[in-house]
Formats: C-alpha cells, structure tokens, sequence
C-alpha cells in the first residue's frame, strides 16, 4: 500500500528552525513531483514548496521564500522541508503530497500530516 509519511514536526519558538521528512514507499517516488501543503482550522489547504522530478526546479509560496527549502533525496525516497526563521503564522498541519500526470491519468497520494507549532 502506497504511503507518505511526515515527521519532524512539533513545537519551536519564533526565529527557530525545524526540517520536516517525508518518507515515501510502494510507489516509483522519483518519477513524483512532490510538495508540501499547510493547513490550518478553517482553512483551505496552502502550498507551501514544490520540487520536480525531472531537475529538482523547486517553487515557494511568496509568505516561505527565503526562509524554506524543499529537497528530495530518491535513493532514500524522502522529501524534506528545512524550515528557518519560523514565525506563529507558520503554525499548521504540514503535508506531503506526491503527484504524477500520465498521458492517461494523475496519480497522487497525501501523507497524514505532522503539526507544526510556532510559539514563544
């Protein structure tokens, strides 16, 4: 069975740092591109970064540039998410998201999610 699974979460003071992982099995995980969603209570779901597969091109959200880094590792099947100078509005669910567009359908797969909490 396909999973995505989040760690590195948890609580840190404002200006602090955390890398989140994603752990990636039962799927071709470097054919993925990957990214990594936030979420909070009434909310929609926000994309925070996205890497490629092809050349690792990467994206950010304009509240993370500068401050986050999204890279993968396809030996170890895992994305990361190196997050620096957290601020409480960076508080939320963080979520890996795997995707592949086929000439015929789209694959994806969400990973259950790890809280993330920006407090002093």
């Amino acid at each position: 069975q396909v999973q995505l699974v989040e760690s590195g979460g948890g609580l840190v003071q404002p200006g602090g740092s955390l890398r989140l992982s994603c752990a990636a099995s039962k799927f071709t995980f470097s054919s993925y591109l990957m990214s990594w969603y936030r979420q909070t209570p009434g909310k929609e779901r926000e994309l925070v970064a996205t890497i490629t597969s092809a050349d690792d091109s990467t994206k950010y959200a304009d509240s993370v540039k500068g401050r986050f880094t999204i890279s993968r590792d396809n030996a170890k099947n895992t994305v990361y998410l190196q997050m620096n100078s957290l601020k409480p509005e960076d508080t939320a669910v963080y979520y890996c998201y795997a995707v592949y567009r086929g000439p015929i359908r789209q694959y994806d797969y969400w990973g259950q999610g790890t809280q993330v909490t920006v407090s002093p």
